[in-house]
């Protein structure tokens, strides 16, 4: 006997099937884009890397080496979170190809050198109502959101407070000594042709109790005026904790700008952009030989023999396993500090490595020492400072060493040996180049920007628990806190 034919029943299982259906189509199609972005010191012009002998650094993925635990540790980065194309495709569903280095300019964004993509107002949530786009660190742990942040244009608000257009008055306490040529108005959000330009800079004291935001730079001094209910009070520190201001005052600073990525405006020191997240190293067979001619091996340029993590110690270890020409107040040897284009050409015509050594080890701190003296030459930085998987987060892919990667100066300089006598592994760090820019991060763009965003209230209960607390920096190796372990890999071992 046939089974009951019940056409009610029917009708509430296909209403189910339609229902589930709809809710996948709609998740994709809210799924964020974002775009974005690289750059320097709080906004200033970034580095352009070129990709022939002479020109700016570079460095890739490729042969096994200690340095391909760094890639793997990128690769797990770019698994938690999603790659974020710095030009999305127009339209749900819509592919994304790799494109030919450099791209033409009407592909690159508007922070990139000729980039002329500008944003557009971010798409809100349907449901939610909140914008698409992750631009706080709550929002995207682990991430910078430089990239996000300089491609945001808020969306119509429903309050005046929040729109776009009202102009926002920024007031920098401490005057512009200290910011380079800055002056009042809105003549640096024009002139930066920043996406959101509806903001002005004063430097007048008496003006904080209307001002929108103020800005205290390497040093805090309470006003002590009255404060408006969403007046946001932001520290700028680009030193490390050991060397800057200890603040006596709870619940005063709401945003913090340095160059740690949990800030909420993030100011590295340069910041790398590929052309497209997934193309990052260039056919080993396009690039020229980076080790022609160089016949010395590891050269350094110092002049402070004290520093509190004991580099210059590590240095005369690694000298006695491998050739290491110090230059300055800490070596033997000399080149004048005002000549500095005569000291980098050295660089580039005789040496191999330079030890990019930052004067202490504190999450995140990775200075011009790292991205000019090392990734802006044609040779191979050795890095101490931040620990690996900050370098990770913040180099192009296979592009330098770090000391904790090896387990002693005697097995760093085992691995530079081999370097040293395989053209191939060498020039391997090098396939980096050519694949992106170190860009302009626009810090007065980003922060224009975000005084639109309709942000939630919250300050730093004790932002010196957040700035300097237990392991934010040491004293010693990554490695010897247990913050970082590797291994070397067994064709390493036995080379």
């Amino acid at each position: 006997m046939l089974p009951r034919f019940s056409p009610r029943r029917h009708f509430l299982w296909l209403l189910l099937a339609s229902s589930l259906v709809l809710l996948v189509l709609l998740n994709v199609h809210l799924k964020p884009r974002w775009g974005g972005g690289p750059l320097g010191p709080a906004g200033g012009a970034g580095l352009v890397r070129a990709s022939a002998p002479g020109a700016a650094p570079a460095q890739a993925p490729a042969a096994p080496g200690p340095a391909a635990s760094l890639a793997d540790s990128e690769a797990a980065s770019t698994a938690a979170h999603p790659t974020q194309y710095i030009w999305p495709p127009d339209g749900p569903g819509a592919s994304v190809k790799p494109v030919p280095f450099p791209p033409h300019p009407e592909r690159l964004p508007w922070y990139m050198t000729n980039g002329k993509r500008r944003p557009r107002a971010v798409q809100k949530d349907p449901i939610t109502g909140r914008r698409i786009a992750r631009l706080w660190p709550e929002e995207e742990v682990g991430g910078d959101r430089v990239l996000n942040q300089l491609m945001f244009v808020p969306p119509e608000a429903k309050t005046e407070d929040a729109s776009p257009k009202k102009l926002k008055k920024i007031l920098l306490y401490n005057g512009w000594s200290s910011w380079g040529g800055l002056t009042a108005g809105q003549t640096v959000f024009k002139r930066e042709m920043c996406p959101v330009d509806t903001c002005t800079l004063t430097d007048r004291q008496d003006e904080a109790a209307t001002s929108d935001a103020i800005l205290y730079k390497d040093y805090f001094r309470h006003p002590g005026v009255p404060r408006p209910p969403r007046q946001i009070w932001i520290l700028y520190f680009l030193e490390c904790p050991y060397h800057t201001q200890h603040i006596k005052y709870n619940d005063v600073f709401n945003w913090t700008a340095t160059y740690r990525r949990d800030s909420d405006l993030v100011a590295p020191y340069e910041r790398w952009a590929y052309y497209d997240p997934r193309l990052k190293q260039r056919p080993l067979a396009e690039m020229p030989n980076y080790a022609l001619n160089k016949t010395r091996k590891v050269a350094w340029f110092v002049s402070n023999c004290a520093a509190r993590n004991g580099r210059l110690q590590y240095a005369m270890e690694l000298s006695k396993y491998i050739q290491v020409d110090i230059y300055g107040a800490c070596g033997q040897l000399k080149c004048l500090r005002n000549e500095p284009e005569k000291c980098f050409a050295l660089l580039d015509q005789h040496y191999k490595f330079y030890l990019a050594f930052e004067n202490s080890n504190c999450k995140d701190y990775i200075t011009e020492k790292f991205f000019v003296n090392g990734l802006g030459r044609n040779i191979i930085p050795i890095a101490m400072g931040a620990q690996p998987e900050d370098y990770a987060r913040s180099a192009p892919v296979r592009s330098y060493i770090h000391v904790d990667d090896f387990e002693s100066p005697k097995a760093l300089a085992a691995y530079l040996h081999r370097l040293d006598r395989d053209d191939d592994l060498y020039n391997s760090y090098f396939r980096w180049k050519g694949t992106g820019q170190f860009i302009n991060t626009h810090f007065f763009c980003r922060l224009c920007a975000l005084l639109h965003d309709d942000f939630r209230p919250k300050s730093y209960r004790d932002v010196n628990a957040w700035w300097r607390g237990p392991g934010v920096c040491t004293t010693g190796s990554w490695r010897k806190q247990g913050k970082h372990k590797f291994s070397l890999p067994n064709d390493l071992e036995a080379g």
